[in-house]
């Protein structure tokens, strides 16, 4: 998520009620794209009123994995990449160069911390610690959590070691 943290906070306790409504009145859980879908159609409603939010919503579902990106004017996009937030763009820099659909889990890893890094470190109003999850058809697991400037000196360190 990226946005105000009021905004961010608020809209995710909402879906996840709406969510679990969804599976008590029909005894499964909702689908990746419905999830989304219901959140964008919540947040149209307050399109143009000062709303600051971009989410992702990933999960899986009977149709296998899902990734949605959803922001505050109720836009929704389906894809395999996304990034949100001021930081995105230093993201999308490492992403775009090295991400490929067949990625080892170690490497997709290593991959997201590094555009996490970028992000964080590059601009202002970014976060400081990376935390990686893994999205399993078995549920999710939290993969790491790292500060970014122990990340900068690893990288640093890497970087002048393929100079030599």
């Amino acid at each position: 998520m990226a946005g105000g943290a009021a905004d961010c906070s608020f809209w995710q306790r909402l879906l996840a009620r709406q969510c679990r409504v969804y599976q008590l009145r029909n005894k499964q859980r909702i689908s990746v794209a419905a999830a989304s879908k219901l959140l964008a159609n919540m947040v149209y409603q307050y399109k143009g009123m000062g709303l600051s939010m971009g989410t992702m919503i990933c999960g899986w579902d009977k149709r296998g994995p899902g990734l949605y990106y959803v922001d505050n004017e109720g836009n929704r996009v389906s894809g395999d990449v996304f990034s949100v937030g001021s930081g995105s763009v230093y993201a999308y820099g490492v992403l775009d160069r090295v991400y490929k659909p067949d990625l080892e889990p170690a490497a997709a890893y290593d991959l997201a911390r590094r555009a996490i890094y970028h992000a964080t470190y590059r601009d202002a109003y970014s976060g400081g610690t990376v935390t990686l999850y893994h999205v399993r058809e078995s549920g999710w697991e939290r993969i790491s959590a790292d500060d970014v400037s122990d990340l900068h000196v690893k990288f640093q360190r890497e970087g002048r070691e393929g100079c030599e």
